[in-house]
């Protein structure tokens, strides 16, 4: 059996190492952002007024779509985690953000 060479090992980098798992990192945000703008925000600007409202419902009531159907809801549901709800914002302050932040993406 020969011996093992450990001194052939080539050196460990870990600069290089840091440095592909940041580019790995960055492009999954930069897929993340253009997916939200180009295929998430569509589906709001179909008709936001709708989603406001059923964000409000979201928002205040405990079963919003009663027995129907769930699907506008869950729409609504994404929205809020795009756009979360600050800390101390009012009900009608986040609303009034999520439309203007709806507005802006819908021109």
């Amino acid at each position: 059996m020969a011996p093992i060479d450990l001194e052939s090992k080539p050196p460990f980098r870990p600069l290089r190492l840091v440095l592909i798992v940041l580019a790995i990192i960055l492009g999954i945000s930069w897929m993340a952002q253009w997916y939200g703008s180009s295929v998430i925000m569509p589906r709001y600007c179909e008709d936001p007024v709708q989603t406001l409202t059923n964000v409000n419902k979201l928002l205040t009531e405990e079963r919003p779509a009663g027995g129907g159907d769930r699907k506008p809801f869950i729409i609504a549901a994404r929205l809020t985690f795009l756009l979360p709800r600050e800390s101390n914002e009012s009900l009608e302050a986040y609303l009034n953000r999520l439309q203007r932040h709806l507005d802006q993406q819908c021109r």
